[in-house]
């Protein structure tokens, strides 16, 4: 069977129309954009773009009402590096939606939040995954929907893929951006990111394993390394890493992925010390003691994040860690995935 059709094109028209006259004009729309951006890159603005799935979350259930809102690790990471990140710079994401009323509100969503909207493809008869967090005595449980998600065709068009990140400063993605795409699709993504790689961007990758997304532990464990290779930065996560890999210790994950050629390494492990590895230091890095967990979810996107944005602005790993972590406190002291930026001064 194949695939829907894709329209590269911002996803904000309400009405779900299928002529061949919207399709030219999404493609004509498209062409004006590129060009407008390539003028716009000429002036040498740097750009963090990342790539991924975003979800329609509902929160909260205690009392049979859902908060409405919207999640994923890669949009996280992108949402606080653009808090933290000064204006200059352009955050974009890039993930396709579907052209659907809740598709065109999330869209709108990004781009009232200062997250560029420009590379977001339009995928018709999609719509955007969902889950929801129900909250019980204290614990959360996840529930999904995303066999229709639009965000599994947003390799479809390579081209599209390769505009995205042309001119990018960093290139952003995880082991869910590909986890959720079939194999050849997520070749396609990976050579996009290779191509960003040889046009000088810093390459960033958090392999955020999921099992439940992936076919087998093998092909997880084959496609993350093969991710990894192209990777100058790493952020993984000690206990994903430890019941994939066997990994004893963060230190022998750090070392793992430098063995595959990674430059830079930042092992998270929770409220525990992160491990920093990379050429001009390396050692543990620990949170301060205090702050008070209302809930986690988002808690490694924004270290991310604000990892990230600390060493776009010059800091050092080891100083960039502990950035990251004064941030990742105040996350956790507020209920969803996105904490809205003004409440994260701190």
């Amino acid at each position: 069977m194949s695939p829907p059709s894709v329209a590269p094109s911002t996803p904000r028209s309400k009405a779900a129309s299928r002529s061949s006259g919207r399709r030219q004009r999404h493609n004509q729309v498209r062409r004006a954009a590129s060009a407008a951006l390539r003028f716009l890159r000429s002036f040498d603005l740097p750009r963090f773009v990342s790539v991924g799935e975003c979800m329609i979350e509902m929160s909260g259930g205690e009392d049979g009402n859902y908060r409405l809102g919207y999640a994923g690790d890669t949009l996280n990471t992108a949402w606080y590096a653009r808090a933290m990140l000064p204006e200059e710079w352009d955050v974009d994401y890039v993930t396709a939606l579907g052209d659907d009323l809740y598709s065109g509100q999330m869209a709108d969503f990004f781009d009232e939040n200062g997250i560029g909207v420009d590379y977001i493809q339009m995928v018709e008869g999609r719509r955007p995954g969902l889950y929801m967090i129900h909250q019980q005595d204290g614990d959360r449980h996840f529930t999904y929907w995303r066999g229709q998600s639009a965000a599994r065709y947003m390799a479809e068009d390579p081209e599209a893929l390769y505009e995205a990140f042309e001119g990018a400063d960093i290139a952003y993605f995880s082991g869910i951006s590909l986890a959720i795409l079939h194999a050849r699709a997520r070749g396609k993504l990976l050579k996009a990111l290779h191509l960003a790689k040889q046009g000088g961007a810093r390459v960033v990758f958090d392999p955020n394993e999921r099992p439940a997304l992936w076919t087998s532990p093998a092909v997880m464990g084959s496609t993350i390394a093969a991710a990894a290779i192209l990777a100058d930065v790493v952020l993984p996560t000690f206990p994903d890493e430890q019941a994939l890999f066997g990994d004893a210790s963060p230190e022998a994950v750090a070392e793992r992925y430098l063995s595959w050629g990674a430059e830079e390494v930042v092992v998270k492990n929770g409220a525990e010390p992160a491990f920093v590895a990379a050429r001009e230091s390396r050692g543990f890095v620990a949170p301060k003691p205090g702050a008070k967990s209302v809930d986690p979810t988002g808690a490694g996107d924004s270290f991310n994040g604000a990892y990230l944005a600390a060493r776009a602005q010059g800091l050092s790993p080891l100083d960039a860690a502990a950035e990251a972590h004064a941030l990742a406190a105040i996350v956790i002291g507020h209920k969803g995935a996105l904490v809205p930026h003004e409440k994260l001064a701190g």
